[in-house]
C-alpha cells in the first residue's frame, strides 16, 4: 500500500499530459492532414513503445520499496513519473487516429524487426526484463536491489533508445517524432547516470 498515493499521482500526471498533447498532435494531424495507419511506424512505436513504458514504471516502483537510497528513490520516481506521461502521450495518440492500442502483429514489426525479440520469459522488446529478473528484483534489498535495478534500467534504456531513434527516422507525425528524440536524449543522459551511480557502489553496466 505504501506506493498507491505516488502510483495516483503518476496517472493523474499522465492524463494532464496526454491532455495537452493530445491537442498538440490534433493540430498536426488536422483536418488536412491523414492520421497514421494502423501499420504505420506512427502506430507501431505508441503502441510499442506504451508497453515498454509500463515495465519502466513498474520496475521504478519495486526498488522505491526496496531501498532508502534517496539518490536511487529519486532517480526511480523521475523515470516513472517520465515515463507513465510519456504513455498517456502515446495511448492518447492512438484514440485521437481511431486505431487499436494492440495489434495481432508481433512488437517492432513497424521497424521490420518483427522476428528479434523472443518475448521468452516477458521479454516482448530489446531491453525489456524477464519476469524472472523482476522477480529477483523483488526479493533484494538495499544496495543489491540498487544494482539489479541500475542494470536493468540501463538494458531497458538501450533498448528504449533504438526504438525511439526508429521512430526518429519513420514516424511522420512531427510532434512524434518530437517526443521520440526527446527520449533520446533523455534516457542516453541517464543512462550515464546510472554508470556512475553503479561505479559508486562497485559495480558496472551487463554487456
Amino acid at each position: 500500500m505504501r506506493h498507491i498515493g505516488w502510483i495516483a499521482g503518476a496517472a493523474a500526471a499522465a492524463l494532464v499530459a496526454a491532455g495537452a498533447i493530445t491537442y498538440a498532435v490534433a493540430e498536426d494531424t488536422g483536418p488536412t492532414t491523414k492520421a497514421p495507419t494502423a501499420d504505420s511506424a506512427d502506430a507501431g512505436f505508441a503502441r510499442d513503445m506504451a508497453v515498454h513504458h509500463q515495465q519502466a514504471v513498474e520496475m521504478s516502483y519495486i526498488v522505491r520499496d526496496r531501498t532508502r537510497n534517496e539518490e536511487v528513490r529519486r532517480l526511480a520516481y523521475d523515470i516513472a513519473q517520465t515515463q507513465a506521461n510519456q504513455r498517456g502521450m502515446l495511448l492518447g495518440w492512438l484514440d485521437l487516429w481511431g486505431l487499436p492500442k494492440v495489434s495481432a502483429d508481433p512488437p517492432m514489426t513497424w521497424m521490420g524487426m518483427g522476428d528479434m525479440a523472443s518475448g521468452e520469459d516477458g521479454a516482448l522488446m530489446p531491453g525489456m526484463a524477464t519476469d524472472t529478473e523482476l522477480r529477483k528484483l523483488n526479493t533484494l534489498q538495499g544496495k543489491q536491489a540498487e544494482i539489479l535495478y541500475l542494470q536493468m534500467m540501463t538494458d531497458h534504456h538501450r533498448g528504449g533508445i533504438h526504438m525511439a531513434e526508429g521512430c526518429v527516422a519513420k514516424c511522420t507525425v512531427g510532434v512524434e517524432k518530437k517526443l521520440a528524440q526527446g527520449m533520446v536524449d533523455a534516457q542516453q543522459s541517464e543512462i550515464e547516470l546510472m554508470a556512475t551511480m553503479l561505479k559508486e557502489r562497485g559495480a558496472k553496466p551487463r554487456d
